[in-house]
């Protein structure tokens, strides 16, 4: 890729140091041979005969695969033994020099690399004449001839190879050098059989000249069975590669390391000067465009390419091959021109029917001068392997991603959080904690339930936006459940953490637009540090959804962790299974406690509360068991339990002639059961129980939650003859306009305005309203948590009907229920009947 490293390597003019003495060599020879023989042109007939064989020997190459290995067989040699035989000095080096000029300029080298060749060739001849020179004359094709001729093309062979590694250390480096060395043992070999060729033509020719015409035909037989051969081997040596190639590509599963494996392979199958991957932008992977070059070992991110040519292939979605060999794609020739590029060949990439890139080679080099058909099939072959490659290195990205992201917001998922976490918490930073910041989001299960899952779904993705741009730079934002998110960072201390989460839940509570709507969304949030409050992530994740369960309940909403908080929900995991067995062994108590009006005293009902004494924890408190009721579907069992108790103490009370009505306290989720209707009016009738005499009483703030959905339950008990009270009445978010809509008959003031009335003014100005415009609207007011003679006297000024509270009584189970009424109250006759009156109270 861009800005790997590279073999350092020096311009290419480097080669001139080579170059220039080699010609000075050559020259040097050539007049001196020049002067000893000054009738050297007379032999033009046979020198020229000569050049065409050496041309023709030097054009026509073998590629031979055995094994493993590929080998180029060229018969330069065989001309080169019947110049130095036949032709003289001056003549041999002009039939050399002349010949491979000819060929340079056939494959239009650069000058540099040319005037090298020429330069080589020259000197190499020039050293190998030498040889000959210091034997006697060749008079006859005898041994002596051949160990002669057999040295001077050795020398040639070896005058050559070094002046390849001459220029290779100075223009890449030695190393480089000696890798050419113990390439050439191959070379070696094939040159010493060609010369045992070109001596068995010296000596037919020195038999008989007509041989000639034989010998032609040999050479014409072998070239044409060596080059089906060389095809063949070429076709094997092909199919082989791209098998290796295919299964390197398959084995690679990354994306980012593909171009690695498969673009050198590429450019050296093709036999081209450059090799190019190119992927087009898609969804969240980039542009991709990596280039392989000869001489080159690392990868370029540019390519001589056309950009019109790549454009052209991606809108034709088909293989396209411009150069000499393809006369349909005349017509992009000239941006080729433009690029100093000879031919292209591009394949795109597909993906069903999509195109995701190109691959691509330019410049073809080696024995064939362009591109050829049956390259377009080969390069076809790859990408289809390379475009397979691709897909499934994304999908494998995309599951990956998908594994450890949510879908909805694409922010990283318990999974991932959890694994933030980990590593997170194997350093700590003197002086740093790790926070865990959990944002649980109120009020949208109620946007599901009334506008469906889609606003629901679009009010977490605004949430998710939000605070993903509030979160600072360092912090890791996540979604972790239904309603749930998670925001991980360093801090200095909890109470740093503390103030970042108050203030990211500030910002949170902005309006958010849903659909036509825009809500005010609040959020609950709990934290949790490592390693204050724990050591692993699982840990911090559930002591930070603990505390946000119970930041519920702060005006402040903001909630760190303490143990207390952990062993309560412990506790009521550990009482799940023995409250059912409770209720099913009636080993729940239910309490009793007066309600008394203010005017006369008269102890007119009682409200019936569940009470609890667990064998082994002792007395359970009752939010305690009642939360685990309802999350383990027991409430429905328990609200029974506790009013069939109730119904029948109230039939007692009437058939002694002491008739006093019953409260009993209803969830928000047992008024969703819309079976729960059928079950009062059940028991009413098998406790002979007239509706009038029960009090259904429901807190505020849980109807307020499913208002919409607990309504038709409402209007069906009121139906019934049942009373209905609005319970905790103040602590919700409502307006007293409400009590003009819901359907109940009483309001119940929340203790906490009752106690603190008597010294805040505050507290005393929200019971008068209450009273009075409940009376206004015909509602009966029950004051609970009336505690002391100061907090009466105001309530009964002020009108307050019923009174509740520790100042008359206690809870108390039945017995001691009866005991009281015996002892604190009178009886007393009354249009309705006889009552209770309370004698004192203390």
């Amino acid at each position: 890729m861009a800005g790997r490293s590279r073999t350092r390597r020096r311009s290419a003019d480097y080669a001139w140091l080579i170059t220039g003495p080699l010609a000075l060599l050559a020259v040097a020879c050539a007049v001196a041979f020049w002067r000893d023989d000054e009738t050297w042109y007379k032999a033009w007939p046979a020198g020229l005969l000569i050049l065409a064989v050496y041309v023709v020997a030097q054009l026509v190459t073998f590629n031979i695969v055995i094994r493993r290995g590929a080998f180029e067989v060229t018969v330069t040699e065989v001309p080169l033994i019947l110049a130095l035989y036949y032709l003289p000095p001056v003549m041999t080096v002009v039939v050399v020099t002349g010949g491979v000029l000819l060929l340079q300029l056939w494959t239009r080298l650069p000058p540099v690399k040319m005037w090298f060749n020429v330069a080589k060739s020259a000197a190499s001849i020039c050293v190998s004449l030498l040889v000959v020179a210091s034997f006697p004359p060749l008079d006859d094709a005898g041994p002596s001839t051949w160990g002669v001729l057999f040295a001077a093309v050795a020398v040639n062979l070896f005058v050559q190879q070094v002046c390849l590694a001459g220029v290779i250390s100075v223009v890449q480096s030695g190393r480089a050098a000696l890798d050419l060395f113990r390439a050439s043992y191959s070379n070696q070999i094939i040159s010493g059989v060609n010369v045992a060729v070109g001596l068995l033509f010296l000596i037919a020719l020195e038999e008989n000249k007509w041989s000639v015409l034989l010998l032609g035909i040999l050479v014409i037989a072998l070239i044409l069975v060596l080059r089906s051969f060389a095809g063949f081997f070429r076709q094997h040596r092909t199919l082989a590669d791209v098998y290796e190639l295919t299964q390197a590509v398959r084995n690679e599963s990354s994306d980012s390391a593909l171009p690695d494996v498969l673009l050198d392979r590429v450019r050296a199958l093709m036999r081209s000067e450059f090799a190019t991957l190119w992927l087009a932008p898609q969804e969240r992977y980039p542009e991709v465009l990596l280039t392989a070059q000869v001489d080159n070992k690392g990868l370029l991110d540019v390519s001589p390419m056309p950009a019109s040519i790549r454009d052209h292939t991606v809108r034709e979605q088909r293989p396209i091959a411009v150069g000499a060999q393809f006369p349909e794609t005349e017509l992009l020739r000239d941006s080729l021109r433009t690029a100093r590029v000879k031919d292209v060949l591009l394949v795109p990439l597909r993906s069903g029917q999509t195109t995701i890139g190109t691959l691509e080679v330019i410049n073809r080099v080696g024995d064939a001068r362009t591109f050829r058909d049956s390259d377009v099939q080969v390069l076809e072959t790859i990408a289809a392997h390379v475009a397979v490659a691709v897909e499934n290195s994304r999908l494998v990205d995309r599951l990956r991603h998908d594994a450890y992201h949510d879908r909805l917001t694409g922010m990283p998922n318990r999974r991932r959080i959890i694994d933030a976490l980990a590593e997170s918490t194997t350093v700590r930073a003197e002086g740093e904690v790790v926070a865990v910041m959990l944002f649980d989001v109120d009020g949208q299960r109620n946007v599901n339930e009334s506008m469906g899952h889609a606003a629901g779904d679009k009010l977490l993705a605004e949430v998710a936006a939000r605070l993903r741009g509030i979160a600072g730079s360092g912090a890791l934002v996540g979604r972790i459940g239904g309603d749930e998110f998670v925001v991980t960072l360093r801090a200095e201390s909890i109470e740093a953490t503390i103030e970042i989460a108050t203030r990211m839940r500030e910002r949170l509570r902005g309006p958010m637009a849903v659909g036509s709507l825009t809500l005010d969304v609040d959020t609950a949030v709990g934290v949790s540090v490592y390693p204050d409050h724990g050591s692993d992530p699982e840990t911090l994740l559930q002591r930070a959804e603990l505390a946000a369960n119970a930041a519920k309940a702060l005006p402040y909403g903001v909630q760190p962790f303490h143990p207390a908080l952990e062993s309560r929900a412990v506790r009521r995991l550990g009482i799940a299974a023995d409250l059912r067995r409770a209720l099913d062994n009636d080993q729940l108590e239910v309490y009793f406690q007066p309600k008394v009006t203010l005017a006369d005293r008269h102890v007119v009902g009682v409200e019936c509360l569940a009470r609890w004494v667990h064998p082994a924890h002792g007395e359970v408190a009752p939010e305690d068991f009642v939360a685990v009721a309802e999350h383990t579907g027991q409430l429905p069992r328990l609200t029974e339990v506790v009013l069939s108790a109730g119904l029948r103490r109230c039939r007692e009370w009437a058939d002694a002639d002491r008739p006093l009505s019953v409260a009993v306290n209803l969830s928000a989720r047992t008024l969703l059961d819309s079976r729960f209707p059928d079950l009062v009016e059940e028991l009413l009738a098998e406790h002979g129980v007239g509706p009038g005499q029960l009090t259904f009483e429901i807190s505020e703030p849980g109807m307020l939650n499913d208002i919409e959905r607990v309504l038709p339950t409402l209007y069906r008990l009121r139906d019934l003859g049942v009373r209905l009270s609005v319970d905790d009445f103040g602590t919700g978010a409502s307006s007293l306009a409400y009590l003009r809509q819901w359907p109940v008959h009483e309001v119940k003031i929340d203790d906490s305005f009752v106690q603190g009335m008597a010294t805040d003014s505050g507290d005393l100005a929200i019971v008068r309203a209450v009273i009075g415009l409940s009376r206004e609207f015909g509602l009966t007011v029950v004051a609970e948590g009336v505690e002391s003679e100061l907090t009466l006297g105001l309530l009964e000024e002020m009108g307050c009907e019923i009174g509740q509270g520790y100042l008359f009584s206690r809870p108390l189970p039945y017995e001691r229920l009866e005991a009281w009424l015996s002892a604190q109250t009178e009886p007393e006759s009354t249009p309705t009947g006889e009552v209770r009156r309370l004698r004192a109270v203390i």
